[in-house]
């Protein structure tokens, strides 16, 4: 329970003990607001209100119950979770004169003191203290001109999200986020019947009937429905978790992933019988290798100082041009619309169909944003720091063989503006030109050129990823790892090669993935025991390339299956451990952007 402290009697007729009972808290009336703060447990959430204040019961909610802040405050109410406590405390104690208002000097002297309190964006919600009878009812008047529940619900959608996600899904998905809220429905629970109902319909695909198509597509929009109202039912009603972010930022990838895998095996299973698991590992190579550049892109330039790029100022102004910013954010795929596409190709086609519009969508949509990028990067004069030059180094993912080579070969090589990503790229040419090209996989030639492979990445890391196109560095990385062992199990034409590769970069991506959620979190990359346990990208390809050179057939299979058993069992563990932890953070994506 959590309390609120009135620091007075609030005026006849005042709602406002109403309002925050219904918003959980219990509610003490008292002019002694220090004695109350001291009996209330220190492991309890409490709030100071100015018995004077006027608002809207969101605004209230939007100050008072979000779990995501340690702090925050509207004006004439402020709380403090129990890390803040002590510094609530101390400020309350501090203040000898609030003024009119108790909370607001609080919030103030907590500020002076150098702790950060949330406001939240109001907008055309009201929260304030009137003096005086005129202007009280004025504000009245002012909280009754607008719908508290309209802007709640308008509140729950992302300001900034893809067409189809925009004007087909959620102008009814909000509604059912309330439904949900109204009868105790968790995002954690909505995010779970999300993945049931795409696990399902991965199985409808895998059944390789006409009917099984349709119904797959069918629960495929459906499933992104409910991935649309998990995140407005935790935006309606506040309700921001540790495991939920979790689940967010883990489960789309693994409702897509599964749906590539049903339409696979549901070619193969057919009346054509059609083998199209190289497309289904490719398009999820390429999806990975897009979030990557993404992701890279972004760390790179999160505190980046004098943004300059006449790049980003014609971005901005294309923004002005209301048909331009939709555009713009369909040619990308975000997942809404990529999610559409897929299910409607689903239904009316075949999968070879599904993957082949797919990949040349997906293509598309990244070299666009990565030229743009590039662009940007080259044209713009920006110093990066120290922390974003350490994200780009977890991002690349470098293992012991690296490491070595970055410390000893590594710190030879005189670093330039580009060195990074030429030495990159030079390492990837040297991995998949003789395999993918000259015909080497399976040969121990490979297995030399995948040893060059991890020298050069060395070399790519060893001094601080600050350079204007350092960002590449780990899609490049990704690039080689996935395509690697894509190559290596399609030219061995093993039973059963692709869907074991596919099962190895399923379980490798979700490891990038959840590096970069930590990261975005604050929190920093996996413990480097980890990415040591698991060989680095580096360790990884030698292990593919020699497994390739040792074994033919099915026991290329037989290795591929048990690496990624072993990936998915170690990785999986210390990121089920991180995320239930008390440390973790809770990171909920509320910008919108393509995923």
């Amino acid at each position: 329970m959590s309390t609120a402290i009135l620091t007075g009697m609030p005026p006849a007729g005042s709602s406002l003990e109403e309002d925050l009972r219904s918003l959980g808290f219990d509610v003490r009336v008292t002019a002694d607001a220090a004695g109350a703060l001291a009996a209330v447990p220190a492991t309890e959430r409490v709030a100071l209100v100015d018995p004077g204040f006027v608002g809207h019961v969101h605004a209230l909610r939007l100050a008072l119950t979000d779990p995501r802040f340690p702090a925050a405050a509207v004006e004439g109410a402020l709380t403090a979770q129990p890390d803040a406590r002590p510094s609530l405390t101390r400020a309350l104690s501090a203040v000898t004169d609030a003024g009119a208002s108790l909370p607001d000097a609080v919030a103030a002297r907590l500020e002076a003191d150098g702790v950060p309190v949330h406001r939240p964006e109001l907008g055309v919600l009201v929260a304030a203290v009137p003096d005086g009878d005129e202007a009280r009812a004025k504000t009245l008047a002012e909280v009754g001109s607008v719908d508290d529940e309209a802007v709640r619900l308008r509140g729950a959608v992302k300001s900034r999200d893809g067409f189809f996600t925009t004007f087909c899904i959620s102008p009814y998905s909000r509604y059912l986020a309330r439904w949900c809220a109204r009868r105790g429905l968790t995002p954690n629970q909505v995010t779970t019947a999300s993945l049931l109902t795409a696990l399902i319909a991965a199985g409808c695909a895998a059944t390789g009937t006409r009917g099984g198509f349709v119904a797959a597509g069918a629960l495929l929009l459906f499933s992104f429905v409910l991935d649309c109202t998990d995140g407005q039912l935790a935006r309606y009603s506040l309700q921001y978790s540790t495991l939920g972010a979790w689940l967010d930022a883990t489960f789309d990838r693994a409702k897509e992933y599964a749906f590539y895998a049903g339409l696979a095996l549901g070619a193969s299973r057919g009346g054509g019988h059609d083998d199209v698991w190289a497309l289904a590992l490719g398009a999820m190579v390429l999806m990975t290798c897009r979030h990557v550049v993404d992701f890279a892109f972004n760390e790179a330039n999160h505190d980046a100082t004098a943004n300059t790029s006449p790049t980003a100022a014609l971005s901005g102004r294309l923004d002005s041009v209301g048909w331009t910013v939709w555009v713009r954010r369909m040619i990308v795929l975000p997942i809404g619309e990529r999610w559409a596409l897929i299910a409607v190709l689903t239904a009316l086609t075949t999968p070879r169909t599904v993957f082949s519009v797919l990949l040349i969508g997906c293509a598309f949509a990244a070299c666009y944003t990565t030229a743009g990028r590039v662009l940007r990067s080259l044209t713009r004069k920006a110093k990066r720091t120290d922390r974003a030059a350490q994200a780009l180094a977890d991002l690349a993912d470098s293992g012991p063989i690296a490491e070595i080579a970055a410390g000893s070969l590594g710190r030879t090589v005189p670093g330039r503006a580009y060195s990074a990503p030429f030495w990159a790229v030079l390492a990837a040419a040297s991995l998949l030109l003789g395999p993918l090209v000259a015909g080497s996989g399976g040969t121990w030639r490979a297995v030399l050129q995948a040893a060059v492979y991890a020298i050069l990445a060395g070399v790519a890391v060893a001094q601080p990823l600050k350079g204007p196109l350092d960002w590449l560095v780990p899609p490049v990385f990704r690039g080689a790892e996935y395509g690697i062992i894509l190559g290596l199990a399609a030219q061995s034409g093993a039973p059963g090669a692709l869907p074991a590769a596919f099962g190895l970069v399923a379980a490798v991506a979700y490891h990038h993935y959840d590096t970069v959620y930590r990261i975005r979190g604050g929190t920093g990359a996996p413990p480097h025991r980890l990415v040591r346990a698991i060989g680095g990208h580096e360790g990884r390809v030698l292990a593919v390339t020699i497994a390739a050179a040792l074994w033919h057939g099915q026991g290329f299979t037989i290795a591929l299956t048990v690496l990624a058993a072993v990936i998915a069992l170690v990785v999986l563990s210390e990121s089920i451990r991180f995320w239930v932890s008390s440390g973790a953070p809770a990171v909920h994506d509320e910008t919108g952007e393509p995923a």
